[in-house]
Order: structure tokens, then sequence, then C-alpha cells
């Protein structure tokens, strides 16, 4: 199986090639110049490699949580590039690519959204890939808990975006904390092929990002008395 996958999620931008297990990518701080690196660092791996795009089974991206404005590039460049080569494609969850750097079997996912407030998830890695354990959701970083069940290792920047409000209450519930950890088109290679495998493969026109934030003009008062209490 030979994919391509896309991220640009946050301030990286993010790319690359699965090719039978094999894995070609590039990373790049990119700030706000994700639209003009993206497309082509997507032609220097494929130069790189000889893979010509129509010789691609599909093609990944990152759905989200995420940057609006970035979520939306992935999503518009994963349709243009499959339109084009007529080839499927498979939303991978920016959260789960985080877990699956964090070379542990319980992970709780943290990635900040900005607006002091993050995107976490709880995942469980099991025999057929990873299982959601706590599903993807915006909240303040007091809200956050680690599910029951002991084992799990803490990951993703929102530990060290708002660590004073998630450290104090977590650290000693977790084995660890990665704190330098962001959604990445090469962690997101291996969960695409198995969205691949399992046949999840959707036509581009169904490609579209995942937003956890419906309203972005609250005031922080305002999303802190939405909280449930």
């Amino acid at each position: 199986m030979k994919l391509l996958v896309l991220d640009t999620s946050t301030e990286w931008c993010s790319a690359a090639l699965w090719l039978d297990g094999r894995i070609v990518a590039r990373r790049v701080l990119a700030e706000q110049r994700h639209s003009s690196l993206l497309l082509p660092m997507v032609d220097e791996l494929l130069h790189e490699t000889g893979t010509g795009l129509r010789q691609l089974d599909g093609i990944g991206y990152g759905a989200g949580p995420g940057s609006f404005t970035g979520l939306r590039i992935a999503c518009a460049v994963t349709q243009g590039l499959a339109f084009g080569a007529d080839l499927p494609v498979v939303a991978v969850s920016t959260l789960m690519s985080i877990a699956e750097q964090a070379g542990a079997e319980r992970v709780l996912t943290v990635l900040d959204a900005r607006m002091a407030e993050v995107y976490w998830a709880g995942y469980e890695r099991g025999a057929d890939g990873w299982r959601t354990v706590v599903e993807p959701a915006l909240a303040l970083p007091e809200t956050v808990a680690v599910p029951v069940g002991g084992d799990w290792v803490g990951a993703g920047n929102g530990f060290r975006a708002l660590g004073d409000a998630l450290r104090p209450r977590l650290a000693a519930q977790l084995l660890r904390i990665d704190d330098a950890l962001v959604p990445d088109a090469a962690a997101m290679a291996p969960l695409a092929a198995r969205s691949f495998e399992r046949g999840e493969g959707v036509d581009a026109a169904l490609a579209a990002p995942v937003y956890l934030r419906d309203k972005v003009a609250l005031t922080v008062d305002e999303r802190r008395a939405r909280q449930p209490a």
C-alpha cells in the first residue's frame, strides 16, 4: 500500500509517504506559511521516492482537532490532489497521532487549543490499533482528567502551554509527560494505512475537518460558564 499523508493542524507543516510500511517524511515549523509550503513538500517527497501521484492508493489528512485555518488547508489540498488522481481519502485524528508517538499503551493526549483551552482525549492500544477511551473534546485545562485504569502517559504540547493548570493535578497520576509532541504526518501514516485496510477510504468530496469549537468569539468567562459543574 502506498499513501500520502498531510497535516497542517498546528504551527507545524508535515507530509509523509507510506510505502508498503516504509515512511519518508518532511516537517517544518511553518507558522502561517502552510499553504505555500505543503505542495512543494509533497512534490519533494514524490520526486525523492520516484513515486507518481497516480501510483498511490489513497491520501490521509489530519482532520482535527486543531487550527481552523490549518485544518482547512490540509483538507483542501487533500481534496485537490485526490480529485486529480482519482484517489480515496481518510481522515486521521490529530490527537490519536500524538498517542501514536508516545511509546505507551495508554495515552492521555492534550493539545494546545489557544484561548486558554485544550483539545484532549484518551486512547488505549489494542491488537487492532487504538481504542478511544475518552472522546476528543474541547475543554478548560482544569477539567481534564486521567481515565481510570492506571499506567497512563501524558502527551501533547497542551502540557507545556497550560502546564500550570494541568501538571499540579495530573502529574502524580501519570507515568510520565511528554509535552513536546504535536500532530505529525509521519505518525499519521500507520493510522491512515490501518484505516484503508479496514475499508474506510471515502470519496474526496466527503473530506471534512473536525471542529470542536463551535463559537470562537466567546470570552474566557463565557466559556468557563458553559463548562459543566
